[in-house]
């Protein structure tokens, strides 16, 4: 069994991760990233969601099929056949770009992007060390080496954070958005509150 002791949180990788997501890593001891489950399709894994002017965007990184048919996540290759860094990158922009620190952030993230990570858990990890950088959040962030079944552990949040469900955990501290004008949009991703508030984004997680 991985030793879980209080305090720790147990997490899917993902993609561009939603802001709860940042706050359950901001408030844990310990945090184990889940490398060795099977790859689980239409979650956070390889998806965010950005808010533009039309409303939600969920953004997807293709990956191969047959990586994806019950194989480790630590081993799905992302598909490249598709112009899904162009079109992400573009729809990011399109999104951000009047936000005030659209400019701070985009170069770096951009490389992230394009950098052609095979793995996706490789680009997903690459963005995680890179945001909780601009964070400021320093944790111990460690991989699993094996798979442990759900136990319904308080800790374990490897499914409960999906783009399909509404918990708590999706939820921030409200703020200033670009196209908030019919009110505040939880659960969007870590790049919506970076862009927005900038140096001053853990103080809303």
């Amino acid at each position: 069994m991985i030793p879980f002791m209080p305090g720790d949180v147990l997490l899917s990788t993902a993609y561009f991760p939603a802001v709860g997501y940042f706050s359950l890593i901001k408030n844990a001891d310990t945090v184990f990233i889940e490398r060795e489950e099977n790859y689980i399709k239409q979650t956070y894994r390889n998806r965010c969601k950005i808010l533009t002017s039309n409303g939600i965007l969920n953004l997807s990184v293709p990956v191969m099929k047959g990586s994806a048919v019950k194989a480790q996540v630590k081993d799905i290759v992302i598909d490249y056949s598709k112009r899904w860094q162009q079109v992400h990158f573009g729809a990011i922009t399109s999104a951000y770009n009047r936000s005030p620190y659209f400019m701070y952030y985009s170069e770096q993230l951009a490389r992230i992007l394009f950098k052609n990570h095979k793995f996706l858990i490789d680009l997903n990890d690459d963005i995680l060390v890179n945001c909780l950088e601009y964070l400021k959040i320093d944790k111990c962030i460690q991989y699993t080496s094996f798979f442990q079944p759900d136990r319904a552990l308080s800790s374990d949040y490897r499914c409960r954070l999906s783009p399909k469900k509404k918990g708590p955990e999706l939820f921030s501290r409200p703020y200033i958005q670009v196209f908030g004008d019919s009110g505040f949009v939880p659960g969007l991703s870590i790049l919506d509150l970076l862009f927005n508030k900038g140096p001053e984004s853990v103080d809303y997680i």
